[in-house]
């Protein structure tokens, strides 16, 4: 599985480093940073999810206000 996350949609709510540690609080920028990302588009990061972290990456999906984090199977079907 793969995340994506679009760091400019961000707004800097923190439900994402509550629900899985590969996020981390960037309090100078007021966003989350995702640890291991890769930069795509200008402002978009990707990640593989570790399989032990699959749930974790949907919750933090899931609890994203701003539906900045999406998350994609092995297939690149969007999951959340």
């Amino acid at each position: 599985m793969r995340v994506r996350y679009d760091r400019d949609t961000c707004i800097g709510m923190f439900q994402c480093v509550e629900e899985w540690g590969a996020f981390e609080r960037n309090m100078d920028a007021g966003k989350a940073d995702l640890d291991g990302a890769t930069e795509g588009e200008p402002g978009v990061y990707e990640a593989e999810i570790p399989a032990d972290a699959e749930l974790d990456a949907e919750f933090a999906a899931r609890a994203c206000p701003v539906d900045a984090i999406e998350v994609y199977d092995d297939d690149g079907e969007q999951v959340v």
